[in-house]
C-alpha cells in the first residue's frame, strides 16, 4: 500500500495526502455483519456533552468485529481484505470450514486465501490467535486481552503491535506500544503478529473539510473565550494569562497535571510509559 501526493491545485491540496486503497479486494461490506450505528454528538444517556467537539460526519455501518477469537480448532480462510470507516486498521472477513464468517483485524502480511486458526496448538503466524503461554518470549502480538476471555484490548490500531518480553509464573511481561512494560496472565489470548495500514500515521488530511467528515467540529481557543466561559478568556487583545500554568475550561491544570486514580490494576505496570 502506498501514499498518494495530489498537485497543489487549490490550497487545501498542497500539502493532502490519501493512502491508495490497494490493499483492498471487496468494496461491499458482508450484509450479516452489519450493525446500526447512531450518532451520539458527544452526549450520554442524559443528554449532556461528555465529549466535545463531536457532531456531523458522515453515515457508518458498524461492522462487528471478532476480538474474542473463541473458534477454537477451527481453520478458516480469509476471503477478503476491507476497509472500516469505524477504525484505522483493515478487516478480514473470514470464511469458517463450519460456514461461519467473521471479521477480525487484519495483520500486516496476511492476504487472501490464507488460512488462520485460533486456539492452543496454532502455528505462530500472522492471524493465529493463541494463549500467551504458548507463544514465545519475543513475539510480536496485537490485539491483546487484559482479561482472559474478555476480548482484545490492546494494539488495536493501525501499525500498533505489542512484543511479549518474558514469562514468569503465571504472568507474562509484555511491552505495550506507548514503552509500558505491563504483566499480562497467560492464559490471556493475543494474536500474532503487527495491525496492517502501518502508513496510516504519515497520512496529512490537508484541509478541514476532512475532518468534519470523520464527524469533529472545530475547536475553539480559550484564551479568544470571554472569562465566563474559559480561565484563559478576556482581556484587552491578547492578555497574558495570570496563573502559573494553561487550565482546562473547568480550571484543572492542564501541563504535567496527575489524573489518574489508582486503580487495583496498577500493581501489574512493572514499568510506566513515563
Amino acid at each position: 500500500m502506498a501514499v498518494k501526493r495530489y498537485r497543489p491545485v487549490t490550497p487545501g491540496r498542497r500539502f493532502m495526502t490519501a493512502l491508495t486503497y490497494e490493499e483492498l479486494t471487496a468494496k461491499e461490506p458482508e450484509r450479516s455483519l452489519l450493525a446500526h450505528n447512531p450518532k451520539t454528538g458527544g452526549r450520554n444517556v442524559y443528554g449532556r456533552i461528555t465529549v466535545r467537539h463531536r457532531g456531523g460526519g458522515v453515515k457508518r455501518k458498524l461492522r462487528i468485529i471478532d476480538f474474542k477469537r473463541d473458534k477454537d480448532g477451527v481453520p478458516a480462510k480469509v476471503a477478503s481484505i476491507e476497509y472500516d470507516p469505524n477504525r484505522s486498521a483493515r478487516i478480514a472477513l473470514l470464511n469458517y470450514a463450519d460456514g461461519e464468517k467473521r471479521y477480525i483485524i487484519a495483520p500486516l502480511g496476511l492476504e487472501v486465501g490464507s488460512t488462520v486458526m485460533s486456539g492452543p496448538g496454532s502455528d505462530i503466524k500472522p492471524g493465529n490467535a493463541l494463549p500467551l503461554r504458548e507463544i514465545p518470549v519475543g513475539t510480536v502480538v496485537h490485539n491483546l486481552e487484559l482479561v482472559p476471555g474478555r476480548g482484545g484490548q490492546l494494539a488495536r490500531a493501525a501499525g500498533m503491535s505489542a512484543q511479549l518480553m518474558a514469562k514468569e509464573g503465571d504472568y507474562a511481561h509484555v511491552r505495550l506500544p506507548s514503552g509500558e512494560v505491563r504483566l499480562v496472565r497467560l492464559e490471556c489470548k493475543a494474536t500474532i503478529g503487527q495491525v496492517g495500514n502501518v502508513e496510516h500515521e504519515i497520512v496529512r488530511l490537508g484541509k478541514a473539510g476532512r475532518k468534519r467528515h470523520m464527524g469533529w467540529r472545530p475547536e475553539v481557543r480559550g484564551v479568544v473565550m470571554n472569562p465566563v466561559d474559559h480561565p484563559h478568556g478576556g482581556g484587552e487583545g491578547r492578555a497574558p494569562i495570570g496563573h502559573p500554568s494553561p487550565l482546562t475550561p473547568w480550571g484543572k491544570p492542564t501541563l504535567g497535571y496527575k489524573t489518574r486514580k489508582r486503580k487495583p490494576s496498577d500493581r501489574l505496570i512493572v514499568r510506566r510509559r513515563k
